[in-house]
């Protein structure tokens, strides 16, 4: 299976042009398994129950615990829409209410504004 992967809005590229080239190279790397991947572990890539859809990409390295929230549009397409340090143990609530109201916005924009 091949998933393609796309950015919506600048959250991702933003926090992706801070990391240092050794993370960029990790993140590369686990964009690369869910991409290419047909079952992708969880570890890398899982939904996050109770939310409209969001699915949490994980990225873990010796400093830091970097998360990147998506959303899938079809089983081919993932789209990411924000990202952020995870400096605690549940996934931030404000993080996923961002990612919610970016997918709602996504699908919006893309139904013409109907």
């Amino acid at each position: 299976m091949e998933r393609n992967i796309i950015v919506y809005k600048q959250h991702f590229i933003e926090f992706y042009s801070k990391l240092d080239n050794k993370t960029q190279l990790k993140v590369e790397y686990v964009l690369d398994l869910i991409r290419f991947e047909k079952r992708v572990p969880n570890k890398f890539f899982k939904h996050l129950s109770g939310t409209d859809g969001i699915y949490e990409i994980r990225i873990v390295t010796t400093f830091k615990s970097i998360r990147i929230l998506c959303f899938l549009e079809e089983e081919s397409l993932v789209v990411l829409v924000n990202c952020f340090l995870k400096k605690s143990q549940k996934t931030p609530r404000n993080e996923i209410r961002k990612a919610e109201h970016l997918k709602r916005e996504y699908f919006f924009e893309k139904d013409g504004g109907k």
